[in-house]
């Protein structure tokens, strides 16, 4: 709309706000300049000089705007007032405000306003801009005309939301600041404090609410939220580097961002195991069996301990640690920090015996004077190799590293720590080989919530103790203390089990957490049936927890949605699927071969017809385990470069990625390979083959030689 009456205007202003952009960063750099040429002081001035310089270069990476709009909108309010909507706030020298910043409070009009609701505004003006040239103006009157027209559709800004939504994908996940609509704003702007819960199907954009949310608390809680921490937790590594640039492109660069199984950062994960020990090790009886599991490490000696002390030999029955241990265990102290406990009941029964030899030699005083004083009793005794052996016998220093290898790697420890607790059968699934040493363990995903439990249950070691093993000891004096947060955005929690639940729940200072996700995605073998099987393992503290739910999907066209609709009414037959805002006019196509044909081959071809149509844009294959590396195969072999999806952004275009760790991506086009295989090959496979199905923003491409399951087949 280069012809609009008010283009130069806007162009103008445009120029000026990213004109004052500039200054702002001049200003910001020769006040750091400053900073740190100021040498010398007291060492208040200089810590004074550290935060101002600290905060000075979070204000330099939050003017870093890179190539995303600085100003997408304007509203002008009937009361005569008129406000430009922007990435960041702007000022110009003198201090006045040029443009809004999208999470002030002020803005919200932008987001929400309607043909019904119009919340004071006069007009609502979408831009299009790349970088300070402006490209179109969207133009929304609110009148009476609109009022009358029963608009009720709930979009908001549907020219500049269809753009967006017609662009090609990148690679990355993109902000949606430009064309939030309202009953995502309404989600963004939640009260900080409880458990919000957020229900949305496939495309209906809770990932980028949910990022949305955590950069507007920010906004909005500063102060508490910049020192506690906000912590983004996501399904996988993958997902995380998918989501990586959102947050950074609001301004927002101090915000951890972790994949669920990252959680524990000593332990990397190198195995999968079988469903059966997963789900066992998920439940949230495993953490009474790791109570136990710590307990069964504290026990009594089973021979007196016997020691030569100079010419004195003096004994502690084998009886009297059971009331030592009981002693120490009533302490309530975490199990490495009660062990200096005992050490010093110990040292005080010994001693104890030392004097009584001593008297009944002759050897004391009649007021008590010979012999080692206390001190020097302790130190010598705690040098004694059996004294020692014995202490490691009754406490042994542990890390969760240790203590969950030895556990597992025993069946007689597992009895004793599961008995009346878990069957016979799940006792069993746990087990595995203990293996040569630490570096040896394949540890798995379930096994990353049993450490971060086990650590909870043994502290630290003490700074001055060294284990045995290397890998031990630098794991144990890694972290100190568990890192809690202010906030905690937790992504496709419909897949989480009880203990990681729990994993996360302890890492929330006061139980403030956004979590997101879709129960009919819920494809683990921990699959809810409602969000409250989620909340019986989240905190419930300074607020009672909100379920909200998003409604209109963007992502997936009409066509494909219908597709996913009949799969989801088997799957999940008590949920319905979003209301899609966009049509394509082409329905998904169904590529059938031969029984005798070579799928991946036949995946290849089928690829390059779609690879025609998308032209520019990206491309996700979409396999079961077991056919990945040969579907990949096929098509480098056809001549098309692919990645794993850890190429995003990169030159091949087309990434080839299991179907379990499709979720919360998005892609152009779609390619689904063996769809029976996808259902077959999965805990929730029906759910498996929904998530598949619902990835493509425009086209989607299903290949088979296995018959289709029943639900592809019905319908139109």
């Amino acid at each position: 709309m280069v012809g609009h009456p008010e283009f130069e205007n806007e162009q103008a202003f445009l120029l000026h706000a990213y004109a004052c952009v500039d200054a702002m960063r001049v200003a910001t750099r020769q006040l750091t300049a400053a900073v740190v040429n100021e040498a010398g002081g007291t060492h208040q001035a200089r810590f004074e000089r550290d935060v101002l310089e600290e905060r000075a270069l979070e204000r330099l990476s939050r003017l870093e705007l890179g190539t995303e709009s600085l100003v997408f909108g304007r509203i002008d309010r009937l009361d005569g007032e008129r406000f430009h909507i922007g990435r960041i706030p702007v000022n110009d020298g003198q201090q006045n405000s040029v443009v809004v910043d999208w999470r002030a409070p002020v803005a919200e009009a932008f987001y929400r306003a309607t043909g019904r609701n119009p919340l004071g505004l006069e007009r609502r003006r979408h831009f299009a801009t790349k970088g300070p040239q402006l490209l179109g103006i969207d133009d929304e009157v609110f009148s009476i005309d609109a009022l009358e027209s029963g608009d009720d559709s709930g979009l908001v800004g549907t020219g500049a939301l269809l753009a967006a939504l017609g662009q090609a994908r990148t690679g990355h996940m993109r902000d949606i600041v430009a064309t939030i609509q309202a009953e995502q704003d309404e989600i963004i702007r939640s009260e900080l404090p409880g458990v919000l819960v957020v229900q949305g199907g496939p495309g209906t954009g809770k990932t980028a609410v949910a990022l949305h949310r955590a950069s507007y608390l920010l906004y909005t809680h500063r102060f508490p939220l910049e020192r506690q921490g906000v912590l983004v937790v996501g399904p996988n590594r993958l997902f995380m580097r998918y989501i990586s640039r959102v947050l950074p492109s609001l301004g927002e660069t101090g915000v951890a961002l972790a994949a669920i199984d990252e959680l524990v950062p000593e332990v990397t994960v190198t195995a999968l195991e079988p469903w059966s020990s997963a789900r066992v090790k998920g439940d949230v009886r495993m953490s009474q069996v790791m109570r136990r599991a710590v307990a069964t490490r504290q026990r009594p000696l089973r021979e007196d301990l016997v020691l030569g002390v100079g010419i004195v030999q003096i004994r502690l029955r084998a009886e009297e640690t059971v009331e030592l241990i009981a002693t120490v265990r009533r302490s309530h102290r975490l199990h490495n920090a009660a062990r200096k406990h005992l050490t010093q009941l110990l040292v005080d029964r010994l001693h104890h015996r030392y004097r009584e030899a001593l008297q009944r030699t002759g050897r004391l005083a009649p007021d008590g004077a010979g012999g080692m004083g206390q001190a020097d009793f302790a130190a010598l005794v705690r040098r004694h190799d059996t004294f020692r052996s014995a202490l490691d016998r009754m406490w042994p220093l542990l890390t969760p590293e240790v203590l969950l290898r030895d556990l597992l790697g025993a069946p007689a420890l597992v009895r004793a720590a599961a008995r009346d607790v878990l069957s016979d059968a799940e006792q069993a699934d746990v087990i595995r080989d203990r293996g040569e040493s630490l570096m040896a363990v394949p540890w798995t995903s379930s096994d990353i919530p049993l450490l971060d439990e086990a650590g909870q249950l043994l502290g630290p070691l003490p700074p001055s103790a060294h284990l045995t093993d290397p890998v031990a000891d630098a794991s144990a004096h890694a972290d100190e203390g568990l890192r809690t947060y202010g906030h905690i955005v937790v992504d496709e929690a419909q897949d989480l089990s009880p203990m990681q639940l729990r994993m996360l729940a302890r890492r929330s200072l006061s139980g403030s957490m956004t979590v997101v996700g879709d129960i009919g995605q819920a494809t683990g073998m921990w699959a809810p049936e409602t969000w409250d099987d989620v909340l019986a393992h989240l905190p419930q503290r300074k607020a009672p927890s909100r379920q909200v739910e998003l409604t209109v999907g963007y992502r997936t066209p009409s066509e494909i949605m219908a597709l996913a609709a009949r799969v989801l009414e088997i799957a999940a037959p008590k949920l319905s699927v979003p209301r899609s805002v966009r049509s394509t006019g082409v329905g998904p196509s169904i590529v059938t071969g031969e029984p005798t044909d070579d799928v991946a081959a036949l995946a290849a071809r089928a690829l390059a017809t779609l690879s025609r149509s998308i032209g520019e844009g990206t491309i996700g294959v979409l396999a079961p385990d077991a056919l990945v590396d040969a579907v990949r195969a096929a098509i480098e072999h056809s001549g098309v470069g692919t990645d794993e999806g850890d190429g995003f952004g990169g030159t091949a275009g087309v990434s080839v990625i299991p179907v379990r760790n499709a979720k919360g991506l998005e892609f152009d086009g779609v390619l689904v390979v063996e769809p029976a295989r996808v259902v077959t090959d999965s805990a929730q496979g029906l759910r498996s083959l929904y998530v598949a199905l619902t990835r493509a923003t425009r086209l989607l491409t299903i290949v088979h030689v296995e018959p289709l399951p029943d639900c592809l087949l019905s319908g139109d």
